[in-house]
């Protein structure tokens, strides 16, 4: 099977103002030979693309730098849009669905829900993502242009957690944004703002040996009882 350049180029967002071209190179290094720095710093946040000789080379930087705190900066790192492996890491814009390939695992969903409200208008669901990974592992996020968002997590331990202790916490924006949100159960069900319009959102790959929960019906005695 013969793969592009999309598939060995990755996109590197919510980088520190004062990001050079080596600092990214020392970044990737480590995991393949890296044929390209493209670093957007004139106007704007800065931002990179970062190719790579080999596609699994990028692969293995996406899903080891998304998230990675660099100088106080959580990384976002990922395909763009329609490009690498699977494309179900989804856009930054709202393209729909134009442009994924069907190779990727199936979206995964969980009945262990909350709703976020207060971000600001640069909010994006990457960014949610990565604010609320702080209570545990996220399968699933989405903003919308109200300010509000959902997010689902894996474990109800983890949900419980999110809502104790990121409720009124300082959230910042990949574009600097700052706001202070707030955060609780989401009881309306998931498909309560099936009609909204979002910003983007995100799926996550099913783990291997993680347990299957149905997002439609809800037993929270069963889940308190989970381990």
């Amino acid at each position: 099977m013969s793969h592009g350049r999309s598939d060995c180029r990755i996109y590197v967002g919510n980088l520190p103002p004062d990001i050079r071209t080596k600092d990214i190179q020392d970044l990737f290094y480590k995991f393949g030979k890296v044929t390209f720095v493209d670093l957007k710093n004139r106007r704007g946040p800065p931002f990179a693309f970062v190719e790579f000789e080999d596609h699994r080379d990028a692969d293995d930087a996406v899903h080891a730098r998304d998230g990675y705190d660099y100088d106080g900066y959580r990384l976002r790192v990922e395909f763009p849009r329609g490009g690498g492996p699977g494309g179900f890491r989804g856009g930054r814009g709202g393209g729909g669905d134009r442009g994924r390939s069907s190779r990727g695992p199936p979206a995964r969903r969980s009945q262990f829900r909350v709703l976020v409200t207060g971000l600001p208008p640069s909010g994006s669901w990457q960014d949610l993502k990565d604010h609320m990974r702080e209570a545990g592992d996220v399968c699933f996020a989405d903003a919308f242009k109200d300010g509000s968002g959902v997010v689902e997590f894996l474990r109800y331990e983890d949900m419980k957690y999110a809502i104790k202790k990121l409720d009124d916490s300082r959230f910042r924006s990949h574009e600097g944004e700052v706001s202070y949100i707030r955060v609780k159960e989401d009881r309306g069900g998931s498909d309560r703002r099936s009609g909204g319009r979002s910003r983007s959102r995100s799926y996550s790959p099913r783990r291997r040996g993680s347990p299957t929960y149905s997002p439609v019906k809800r037993s929270y005695s069963r889940s308190r009882s989970r381990s």
